[in-house]
């Protein structure tokens, strides 16, 4: 039986759930567990479980009220599943909790393998990068991966509509901003339009993560990326959108006091995101010219995404530090999407 000593985190009440893991995955066992967040209420709740010899992972959605499609659990752990093993490293799927299991928790929730190496969030673990150039690069390679991967060749044909996806993005975001009843939306309402006022057509619909960034990968010792983490928001969708979007959170956001991680651009001996724009064109054979329309949506993105927890922070229902700062940080994304999608970035 589980070890009294066990504690309840926030969100993971680990001495009613350490029974059905138990019977469940039977890696696990019976010998005493420990927990601890990874990463609280930003994007989904991520949990280190331990038995002091063995480690897994455990994902579950925030806390608070949240758009449904935006925080699938069995979503991400089918990408697992259709990914692992394969050029995308991603980390092994072991159990996707629904019926007993989602109850427990009062949601659906997932665990999945431990990679070991490093994500890298703070301005001083990327200062010790010794060759961030080439860290960029790499960066670059999983995502294209992603990119070239028929959907069909790993069960993956049906996910989500690419047709009209980019359409659609701009909707959902908006309607996520109108659900958390933010008195910035007539600000968003003005973005949005500007968007789809000359929105490009896709090139080619393939499988998208929807979140790639470096804070999102975990690194290994000569800087190889282990893992692709983080599925939640995956489909088959238009890949330039993944491409802006990484292109933002490595130095699109240079000089703003975000919570969520250091941004690249902000370290000194990084290169540009141009480097990293040039290493993804060099494999592709995608037209890059409305590229600043892409990063002017992926900051349109981000700032639906940090009003949405701006709202669950303000309700109590954020798990964590620092998500006070998202907030303040909306209007200026709001500024910096309307100044990259003119090609005239801040």
């Amino acid at each position: 039986m589980p070890d009294p000593a066990e504690e309840d985190l926030p969100g993971l009440p680990l001495r009613r759930l350490h029974p059905y893991l138990a019977e469940q995955v039977p890696e696990i066992g019976d010998a005493p567990l420990r927990a601890s967040l990874i990463s609280g209420g930003r994007s989904n709740l991520t949990y280190l479980l331990t038995d002091g010899a063995r480690r897994w992972v455990l994902r579950r959605p925030p806390l608070g009220g949240v758009l449904s499609t935006a925080h699938d659990m069995g979503r991400e752990y089918r990408m697992l599943e259709a990914l692992h093993p394969g050029a995308v490293p991603v980390p092994r799927p072991i159990h996707l909790a629904d019926g007993e299991g989602e109850d427990l928790l009062g949601a659906p929730f997932f665990l999945m393998g431990f990679a070991d190496g490093s994500v890298l969030r703070e301005p001083e673990e990327l200062a010790a990068v010794t060759d961030p150039e080439a860290l960029g690069r790499r960066l670059m390679e999983p995502l294209a991966a992603l990119h070239g991967t028929p959907p069909e060749e790993v069960g993956l044909a049906e996910l989500g509509r690419p047709e009209g996806y980019l359409e659609r993005q701009l909707d959902r975001w908006l309607r996520q901003v109108a659900a958390v009843d933010s008195p910035l939306l007539p600000r968003f309402q003005q973005v949005a339009a500007a968007l789809g006022a000359d929105r490009p057509v896709t090139q080619r619909a393939c499988l998208v993560h929807g979140d790639y960034r470096l804070d999102n990968v975990v690194v290994g010792p000569g800087q190889e990326i282990v893992a692709v983490l983080d599925w939640e928001m995956a489909t088959r969708g238009d890949p330039l959108a993944d491409v802006a979007s990484t292109l933002v959170w490595w130095d699109g956001m240079r000089g703003l006091d975000s919570p969520v991680a250091a941004h690249p651009g902000d370290v000194p001996g990084y290169p540009a995101g141009s480097v990293l724009l040039e290493t993804y064109a060099a494999g592709s054979d995608l037209d890059l010219d409305q590229i600043d329309w892409y990063l002017g949506f992926a900051l349109y993105k981000i700032a639906a995404i940090f009003e949405g927890i701006r709202a669950r922070h303000d309700a109590g229902k954020t798990v964590g530090e620092g998500f006070e700062r998202l907030g303040p940080l909306v209007p200026q994304l709001l500024d910096s999407a309307r100044a990259a999608h003119s090609g005239h970035p801040q």
